[in-house]
């Protein structure tokens, strides 16, 4: 009996050993993850303080790098290769996992790991031509000999620390979903700026506007979505003159006869969801000049809005060789400074927003896809073949059709992933146009003056930046910039016809023609993803973009600053104005009828009148405000624009709504045509403040603290991987919000905080929501967090030479050749 007891019990134990070393279908061993050798265990750290050196394979010369209290490296390197080198070894070392799961997730690889739940979203950057347009990015930078140097010096710095890396020592998440780090290669910084792209230059409102014209004729739509606001403020001030000779725009053209197709078509071929673009991803910069500066040189300041993730999106870094000396924000996978400053210069980016992707209507020849109808000839496709690995299951391989304006990205019966992809078109999209963005981040890295600036934009494509600029020689500058498709106006406000060359993109504004100014009178510069210009500019670049409120509040305030500080810009970044509030409310609160309102509602509506119009964390008018525009938008628009998934339409916008409720409350869109009685503007705002109030009252209990913004906003910083809030960062205590200067939302706002002051040395202060390490088990995973939520900023350390002396370092690491 006991030899069968210790035969069972041995059994049972190498079943289990086996159970927990082997994976089952997508989910990963646990035996590894558990194991003290090599499992979570090995991630604990501690804080740093003792020297390190590393003799690897590599380098031409050593290199030495000093590492500040905060986890920052300042890599000091004899040679640009080397430094570059460094930096791919410096960011492996705290950030792999991260750098290699978002370039899978570009390249649709993302089923290799996680299995086929992540099978559509793989589908579908294959199908939109992430990897099409990363093929061809990559063979720009290889071609151009600097750029060459820097990718493969960063691939190779990559690699010597994956070499080097034990099991044990991966990052937690490859243990928990059981795979390893791969060679890097130069085409995954190609995906990364791609990833970059996708983010902040996917977005298209041609199908549902499309369906609205369908519906409401041309009239309603010029009526309700204008191609230019009531209140603006464009980044290129009024009145700016062009010193340019522009070339011939395109003719608009006639509807032609599959135009006409496309609009009598029957609903379901623009079957797809509801999406609404997030406001508050977009970001602001500015710089004031030297006659407003306390310092008599330019102040610069940017904060780019991405969603807040950890890892961080940034990782921090000076690089020092005999050509440069440059600090900023790096994106883990690419190499250089994105957004950063030298001892001549500083610049910053917002997103553009232009209008670079348009949906072109196929016709194919037949059920085979070969060809297709262009310019009244049959035309071939080409066939890519795309293979994808699903974790635990057999490959699935896609084909995916290419024609000359881009890749049809669903066809027939299939659903697409994002519900602004019209099926049976194709897509032709800035990210699939050859380029070589890295170049210009080469040269601004090195820029010592204007004209170095002007010329590095002239190599970038993707996505289109704002890139403001402040020099030491008090010049202040600001340039929506990209490569941006010569169009006819609203060419891409709808579905186009892909039979006819007319609405083809006819080429490309000129580089140099890209709106600027340098020096304005106004004494600054400043940008927050509202409109590049005023009408007067002769080009096209789109017929929406974000919502003023933000750059009309930067303006306000940096039109009435004098004397500004490095902490003059950080408080404005922090400004928590909400002027949506400003405008709306005027209008709005006397329309409420108090007789039907509820005792809490009575007093919900006292509290309206006492706020100061300020996002604070403590501000409950600031929650009642946010709710009631939700619940007014809704109650005005969703009757005729809101048909489900039979047509789906989007919605006018906060100012056109706004210009209504002013110009003509007594419109016909007030009344709510499903119910029978006749509504009144006065009966949609009354009753969308109750239901604000009713929303708050089940979600946060009776009026009182609990209303709190803060509360209510509940901002979080979470993990790249969904569900794992205990490597994240829930409730982050702040004011803020999607419309108001300091842009923090639920899940989007500041990624980035830089302010510099120039000068004989500059001084540089900056601060992200999360910490240099991407390792949940390092003190440096979510460090700085608290000092972000508490609107604060780090200094940046900007060294000319190795030293061991400042306070603030805390070890060194030297890369010796072997």
């Amino acid at each position: 009996m006991n030899n069968l007891k210790a035969i069972g019990s041995s059994v049972l134990a190498l079943t289990i050993v086996l159970a927990l070393n082997r994976p089952w279908g997508a989910i990963p061993a646990f035996g590894p993850l558990l194991s003290p050798f090599t499992g979570f265990w090995q991630n604990a750290e501690s804080v740093a303080t003792t020297d390190l050196e590393f003799t690897i394979k590599g380098t031409r010369q050593p290199v030495t790098v000093l590492f500040d209290d905060i986890g920052v490296p300042h890599v000091f390197a004899q040679n640009d290769y080397d430094a570059y080198f460094a930096q791919g070894f410096v960011t492996a070392r705290d950030r792999l996992w991260q750098m290699e799961f978002q370039t899978h997730a570009a390249a649709g690889r993302i089923s290799e790991i996680v299995g086929e739940r992540a099978l559509e979203l793989d589908r579908f950057n294959r199908r939109m031509g992430m990897g099409f347009g990363a093929e061809k990015a990559v063979k720009a930078m290889l071609a151009d000999p600097k750029t060459k140097e820097i990718v493969e010096a960063y691939t190779a710095g990559i690699n010597a620390w994956i070499e080097q890396l034990s099991p044990g020592k991966y990052p937690i998440e490859y243990k928990l979903l059981g795979y390893a780090p791969e060679p890097w290669t130069p085409i995954k910084c190609a995906y990364l700026l791609k990833q970059m792209t996708s983010t902040l230059a996917m977005g298209a409102d041609d199908l549902r506007m499309t369906n609205l014209l369908k519906k409401y004729g041309a009239g309603v739509v010029a009526d309700l979505f204008p191609d230019y606001p009531t209140r603006e403020d464009p980044i290129i001030p009024s009145g700016t003159k062009w010193d340019f000779t522009p070339l011939p725009v395109p003719a608009t053209p006639k509807d032609s006869v599959m135009q006409q197709r496309l609009l009598g078509m029957a609903a379901p071929a623009f079957n797809a969801g509801l999406i609404r673009h997030d406001p508050s991803v977009g970001s602001n910069n500015w710089a004031v000049g030297a006659e407003k500066s306390a310092t008599g040189y330019p102040i610069l300041a940017n904060d780019p809005h991405l969603t807040l993730s950890l890892p961080s999106i940034w990782y921090q870094i000076q690089i020092v060789t005999p050509t440069l000396n440059v600090y900023g924000a790096s994106l883990p996978g690419a190499p250089g400074v994105i957004i950063g400053f030298n001892k001549n210069v500083a610049w910053g980016v917002t997103n553009v927003g232009a209008d670079v992707l348009d949906f072109y209507t196929i016709q194919f020849k037949d059920d085979q896809h070969s060809a297709y109808l262009h310019d009244r000839q049959w035309k071939q496709t080409t066939r890519r073949i795309e293979r994808i690995k699903v974790k635990g299951k057999p490959d699935v391989v896609d084909t995916v059709y290419y024609t000359h304006h881009g890749p049809v990205v669903y066809m027939g019966a299939q659903k697409p992933f994002r519900p602004n992809i019209p099926v049976g078109h194709a897509a032709r999209w800035i990210a699939h146009e050859a380029a070589n963005d890295l170049l210009c981040f080469y040269q601004l890295n090195r820029a010592t003056n204007y004209d170095d600036y002007v010329k590095a934009l002239a190599h970038y494509a993707a996505p289109a930046q704002n890139f403001v600029f402040a020099d030491n020689s008090r010049n202040i500058a600001i340039s929506p910039n990209g490569r941006f498709p010569l169009k006819w106006k609203d060419q891409g406000k709808f579905l186009l016809d892909g039979t006819s060359p007319a609405y083809d993109w006819q080429g490309w504004i000129p580089a140099e023609q890209n709106p600027r100014v340098k020096n304005p009178p106004r004494g600054f510069v400043s940008s927050a993803n509202q409109f590049s210009t005023d009408p007067t500019y002769p080009y096209y670049l789109n017929w929406q973009f974000a919502p003023a409120e933000r750059g009309r509040r930067i303006n306000q305030r940096l039109a009435a600053m004098k004397g500004a500080t490095a902490d003059s810009l950080r408080g404005l970044q922090n400004d928590n104005l909400n002027l949506r509030a400003v405008d709306a409310l005027p209008v709005w609160m006397p329309l409420v009828d108090v007789k039907r309102l509820s005792g809490l509602q009575t007093k919900a509506l006292g509290v309206m009148n006492a706020w100061n119009r300020y996002n604070d964390a403590d501000a409950v008018g600031a929650s009642i405000f946010t709710v009631w525009y939700e619940q007014l938008m809704e109650a005005v628009w969703k009757d005729e624009f809101d048909a489900g998934d039979t047509l789906p339409m989007r919605y006018p916008g906060f100012d056109r709504t706004l210009t209504l409720m002013q110009r003509d409350p007594q419109s016909r869109w007030f009344d709510n045509t499903k119910t029978p009685q006749r509504e009144t503007i006065a009966d949609i705002v009354t009753q969308s403040f109750q239901a604000a109030c009713d929303s708050l009252q089940r979600k946060h209990g009776e009026l009182g603290t609990g209303w709190a913004w803060s509360k209510h906003k509940n901002t979080s910083v979470r993990h790249l991987l969904p569900g794992m809030d205990a490597f994240s960062a829930i409730g982050v205590q702040n004011g803020g919000g999607a419309t108001v200067v300091n842009a923090t939302s639920e899940k989007h706002g500041p990624s980035w905080r830089m302010v510099v002051a120039l000068g004989p040395s500059p001084k540089a202060y900056g601060v992200y929501p999360g910490g240099q390490s991407g390792n949940p088990g390092s003190p440096l995973y979510q460090n700085m967090i608290q000092t972000w939520a508490d609107g604060k900023l780090n200094e940046l350390l900007y060294f000319q030479q190795v030293t061991g002396k400042h306070p603030r370092l805390a070890y060194k690491l030297v890369l010796q050749q072997r």
